[in-house]
């Protein structure tokens, strides 16, 4: 039971970070399961992208409500994303059978990475927003979002991170769409990305269903509280704290 009360606590923890600051869950969540849980990396890897994947559906669906969706640049994403990610997950895979169980290592090392490379681009976020003037996209333009959704793909495909972060990134970098747009477009594909990594998981038996609940079952009221508080909270300062936070947890993976 208190192991149980504990990953609902944590679900609720990361909902509100959610909620408040936009960024996914995989680069607050798998740090947690790999430290705090030990659970092996490749199972965490798993069970964040299912969580990732039921906690992206509600705000994909406002966002098709609301019309802040491009649906072809979604689909253009999706036609690198999802072979990138059956990619991503197929090179896990033979890591796993060429090292045994040093694969868990190497995922700790590419979280790591990411988790360094993520926040230093979030710092730089607003300033990139204030530089770029909206771009139209072009048939040129839609092959370079396959290709970002490529590379996002694999790198989601072997560590679950990045569906949103990094894309969004991308996005805002090469074809600056009005934020919103950006947000919305950028969920919707999260969704598709992570349900077909979270599927090739399961199959493979990396994915702890019992701890996935747990985490949903906090997730949900801690992601309304977090939305509710976005709009009372000092953003720049939250956006700083939490990059600061990932920065450490990022070189304490490396070091480990």
């Amino acid at each position: 039971m208190p192991l149980l009360a504990a990953k609902i606590f944590v679900g609720f923890v990361v909902g509100i970070l959610i909620g408040m600051s936009g960024v996914g869950g995989g680069v607050f969540l798998l740090p947690v399961l790999i430290f705090g849980f030990r659970v092996p990396p490749i199972v965490a890897v798993g069970s964040d992208a299912l969580f990732n994947f039921f906690t992206k559906i509600p705000a994909s669906l406002l966002h098709l409500k609301r019309g802040t969706v491009r649906r072809k640049v979604v689909l253009a994403l999706a036609v690198g994303s999802i072979p990138g990610s059956i990619t991503g997950v197929k090179l896990l895979m033979y890591i796993r059978h060429l090292y045994g169980d040093g694969v868990n290592g190497f995922i700790k090392s590419a979280v790591g990475v990411l988790l360094i490379v993520i926040p230093t681009l979030m710092l730089f976020q607003h300033r990139i927003e204030e530089s770029i003037e909206n771009r139209p996209p072009t048939m040129k333009g839609f092959a370079g979002m396959a290709v970002i959704g490529l590379v996002a793909g694999v790198l989601v495909g072997m560590t679950s991170v990045g569906s949103g972060s990094i894309i969004m990134m991308m996005l805002l970098l090469f074809y600056s769409f009005p934020p919103k747009q950006n947000v919305g477009t950028d969920i919707v594909h999260a969704v598709v990305l992570t349900g077909v990594t979270s599927f090739l998981h399961f199959r493979l038996g990396n994915v702890d269903a019992g701890l996935v609940l747990s985490l949903l079952i906090g997730s949900i009221p801690g992601g309304l509280l977090g939305s509710h508080l976005a709009t009372r909270v000092p953003m720049v300062w939250l956006r700083r704290i939490l990059c600061t936070l990932l920065l450490l947890t990022g070189a304490r993976m490396l070091w480990a």
